[in-house]
């Protein structure tokens, strides 16, 4: 499994303030990850992408791209429902200075499997930069197949990793056995067990509140590795990873992100602040976590 994306990546959110994008506090985020994450993902999912217009969407990436400055290497989401438009902003992430690419299957089409691969056929012959597939089900209404996977990791050098997120470890084990392609854990309860099976690391959204327990634990969780230590980790993140989710992500997390001073937890509608009593819940479990 060749890929240059190991360890712990955080999947960003995308701060806004007053209806528009909130740029110190990017570059604060970005900080807060200089030493302590792996690499940075922007324009996923947690970074509320569905929600920003082109040239939000295209600033965001440049400005992460400018703070990290090399510091951190920089995954770009660039996944639309089209594929034209798909193409148009990997190559503009790509020439930006983007280490990689992260793309969604086609959300709301619900193509079939040759219409995915054909898909991801065109991204690949247009660019240059590694592709991460993204495999999220539960949001986009279709489910990337392990043999159209290792079809597209046979065909495409540059497709090196996919970031699996249907929540079964089995699926992962199914593509562990079907290609080289790197595993990257897309569920934040499974990065132990992803890692355990030779899984590159994590995309996740805990690491956004403890950045530095998620990237040792996809260090010590590894074949051979500190299995106690791997043990301690899993249970001290479970709390975690289980009120980050207790609403629609990344509405949690950029509420936890809110109370650490670090960000606003403004959120751009379909999506509405936390409920009170879940709000309560996640700042318990942020104070027990020493967080706040």
């Amino acid at each position: 499994m060749s890929t240059p994306f190991r360890g712990s990546y955080v999947a960003l959110p995308t701060p806004f303030r007053d209806g528009e994008v909130d740029f110190d506090a990017l570059d604060r985020l970005v900080e807060f990850h200089v030493g302590k994450s792996d690499g940075l993902v922007v324009c996923g999912t947690s970074g509320e992408s569905a929600t920003l217009n082109d040239y939000e969407r295209r600033s965001v990436i440049e400005a992460v791209v400018e703070r990290s400055d090399g510091r951190l290497p920089v995954i770009a989401g660039v996944g639309t429902n089209a594929t034209r438009s798909t193409i148009d902003l990997a190559g503009f992430a790509q020439a930006a200075g983007a280490d990689g690419l992260l793309v969604v299957t086609p959300y709301y089409n619900k193509p079939t499997q040759r219409g995915l691969f054909a898909h991801f056929a065109e991204l690949a012959e247009s660019v240059e930069a590694p592709i991460v597939l993204y495999n999220v089900p539960s949001r986009t209404g279709v489910d990337l197949k392990p043999e159209t996977v290792a079809a597209l990791r046979t065909e495409y050098a540059n497709i090196v990793a996919i970031k699996e997120a249907s929540g079964s470890i089995g699926r992962a084990k199914e593509l562990a056995a079907s290609s080289d392609i790197a595993l990257i854990a897309g569920e934040d309860a499974l990065i132990a067990d992803f890692v355990a099976l030779g899984g590159a690391g994590v995309i996740g959204v805990v690491n956004n509140v403890v950045p530095r327990e998620v990237a040792e634990l996809c260090r010590v969780a590894r074949p051979g590795g500190d299995a106690g230590r791997t043990a301690e980790l899993v249970h001290f993140l479970a709390p975690l990873c289980r009120d980050l989710f207790i609403e629609t992500n990344p509405v949690p997390m950029k509420t936890a992100l809110a109370a650490m001073k670090l960000c606003t937890a403004e959120v751009r509608l379909p999506l509405v602040a936390l409920e009170p009593e879940n709000r309560e819940r996640l700042l318990a479990t942020l104070r027990e976590a020493s967080l706040i």
